[in-house]
């Protein structure tokens, strides 16, 4: 698959050829669905906690006598069924991270990047560099380029200018090459990869 290579000054700067293996795969909308709920369960915190009736801070006396009251009867205040009870299989603090195999991920990632490529929202840029770390500088880049929402992936580190600049400008995300997974790139409409980054995502799913 052959890409016309790009700078950020919205000028053609040659051409590059894409490894079949990784950019021109079948979309995997059920491996995409695992990735990304792998991706969100890790993300959950899993502090929510309610009180049982054996949390419940009250008296172990019996509420009320048995009979004569026109109530039902009842033999503690921290019952489910009482106000101020406990709740009954309520949520408790646990990790909802679960396992997914490698094999998965990087398939599922390869798949994410084949869809890019085939939707042509996939964007190969000669390099992600700035000589200063100046916003204003790369919205008008950005908007000469036509990115609305991009997740931006260099090679094996960022330049720390560009990374700068583009924290300041919503709906882009800028990440290593090592950083790239499948729910960032699903997220932004628009796939931005460094040749550098080519590299070394080839290197790392082939």
């Amino acid at each position: 698959m052959k890409l016309d290579v790009v700078s950020l000054d919205n000028k053609k700067s040659g051409s590059i050829d894409l490894d079949e293996a990784v950019f021109g795969l079948r979309e995997r909308n059920d491996l995409l669905a695992r990735a990304v709920n792998w991706q969100l369960a890790k993300r959950r915190s899993g502090n929510h906690q309610t009180k049982g009736r054996s949390d419940v801070a009250a008296t172990g006396a019996k509420p009320f006598k048995q009979k004569g009251t026109g109530r039902a009867r009842q033999g503690t205040s921290v019952a489910p069924q009482m106000r101020g009870g406990g709740v009954v299989f309520g949520p408790h603090v646990r990790d909802h991270s679960h396992k997914l195999p490698k094999k998965v991920r990087k398939l599922a990632l390869a798949s994410a990047l084949s869809a890019k490529a085939k939707n042509g929202k996939l964007v190969v840029l000669d390099e992600a560099k700035l000589s200063a770390p100046k916003t204003s500088d790369l919205v008008k880049k950005l908007s000469a380029l036509g990115w609305g929402h991009a997740l931006v992936i260099d090679g094996e580190t960022v330049d720390q200018n560009f990374a700068k600049a583009a924290n300041n400008i919503v709906g882009i995300d800028v990440l290593p090459s090592q950083g790239a997974n499948v729910y960032d790139i699903l997220r932004r409409d628009t796939l931005v990869l460094t040749k550098g980054a080519v590299e070394k995502l080839v290197e790392r799913l082939k």
